[in-house]
């Protein structure tokens, strides 16, 4: 029988990553040593008060029905964790939860999008920015990152008639996967922006307890006008470790917050309460873990591209996230099939920066998912293999 797909489901091809999948299982038939670097996955352990209160939670038979809502304690404690982390004060109206931001990444724009409505996102950018929009029916137009800008947009650079159209702006600081940071100025600006041309902004705030230098991360909220103009999400999953939970929070604007949570009661029955209580554990227990953790980051990122610079690979070191974007060593030009090139000569595994928009092609992004000693045996395969020789002649 032959079945018919949307033309929506159509355009979701699992492209590069599948094939680098396959390599890498047919290079574990052969029995060779696979560096993974692709996915963004934590290795780090959950902390054990976390998994407690989970597992305390997941005792009480009532926990296992429909949640609904979010719990008033896990309210309180986003509150309460915004306060003390970000100073930004927030009010119970302008909270919501989600199942990861991933899901309030694609689920958003049903909230906030008609078909034909144009959407501002990152080029190159986390590849859900554009399919949440473009599954409905909105158009996208993707502002340029440059290097040479500090992958920061130019607000100048956007046409006055896509900045009139412009109904949404994704912004992604600490950037996946560019590894840059915004400094406080980016934000006025942004602001500015959305309020001239009546833009909502979208930030995604995943990465800002994974910033380095001795820099603390901050929220798009803590600027003046910043609720009037956006929403934020601030995930669970790389600060503590409870990526499998999928627990993250969109908080800002309460007209935008509770429009979107009308929509999804439509779909959605609420998250599983020991997850939430786990979610409580996180937000009001220690926070030396998550600065320790940062720290074992910046390791692995001067491990990796401290490395690579010093076999000839002129790799910059990131300022935050869990990533290294690299460009293409001298001499390769396609990032995809030097992924393949790379992981049949030495057996690490990165990402092609072409799967990130146009304007990552050049670069490829490594996760930092290993410790500093195995990131060094990383640098060690990548100089034997003679990848980086054989580009150079």
């Amino acid at each position: 029988m032959e079945y018919m797909f949307s033309d929506k489901a159509e355009r979701m091809d699992a492209g590069i990553f599948a094939v680098l999948n396959e390599k890498k299982e047919e290079l574990l038939r052969q029995g060779r040593t696979v560096y993974n670097l692709s996915v963004g996955t934590p290795d780090f352990r959950t902390p054990q008060h976390i998994i407690d209160a989970v597992c305390e939670a997941a005792k009480h038979p009532d926990n296992y029905k429909y949640a609904l809502t979010e719990l008033p304690e896990l309210i309180e404690a986003v509150q309460s964790f915004y306060d003390r982390r970000f100073g930004v004060a927030l009010e119970k109206d302008e909270i919501m939860e989600m199942y990861g931001s991933q899901e309030g990444m694609a689920h958003i724009s049903w909230a906030l999008c008609n078909p034909g409505d144009l959407v501002l996102v990152p080029n190159p950018g986390y590849p859900i920015f554009g399919i949440g929009p473009q599954l409905c029916d909105a158009e996208i137009w993707e502002y340029p990152l440059y290097e040479k800008n500090g992958f920061l947009p130019d607000f100048a650079d956007i046409p006055e008639e896509i900045a009139r159209r412009a109904k949404l702006m994704v912004v992604n600081y600490p950037a996946n996967p560019v590894c840059r940071v915004a400094p406080d100025s980016f934000y006025l600006e942004l602001i500015a922006f959305a309020k001239k041309y009546h833009i909502i902004i979208l930030h995604d705030n995943a990465y800002s307890d994974l910033v380095f230098g001795g820099k603390a991360g901050g929220s798009f909220l803590s600027f003046e006008g910043a609720k009037e103009v956006g929403i934020e999400f601030y995930s669970l999953s790389k600060s503590f470790n409870y990526t499998g939970a999928r627990a993250s929070f969109a908080v800002g604007n309460a007209e935008i917050i509770q429009k979107f949570k009308a929509l999804r009661t439509q779909f959605d029955y609420g998250t599983f309460l020991p997850v939430q209580y786990g979610a409580i554990a996180a937000l009001n227990g220690p926070f030396d873990g998550v600065l320790s953790q940062c720290r074992e980051y910046e390791e692995r990122n001067r491990a990796l591209c401290g490395g690579l610079r010093s076999i000839g690979w002129e790799v910059a070191d990131s300022e935050g996230t869990m990533f290294v974007w690299a460009p293409l060593p001298e001499g390769y030009t396609d990032s995809a099939d030097f992924c393949l090139t790379l992981m049949e000569k030495s057996g690490v595994i990165c990402v092609p920066g072409s799967s990130f928009g146009s304007l990552g092609e050049g670069y490829v992004r490594f996760a930092l998912v290993l410790p500093p000693e195995k990131l060094r045996e990383v640098v060690e395969s990548i100089r034997v293999s003679g990848v980086l020789e054989a580009a150079a002649k």
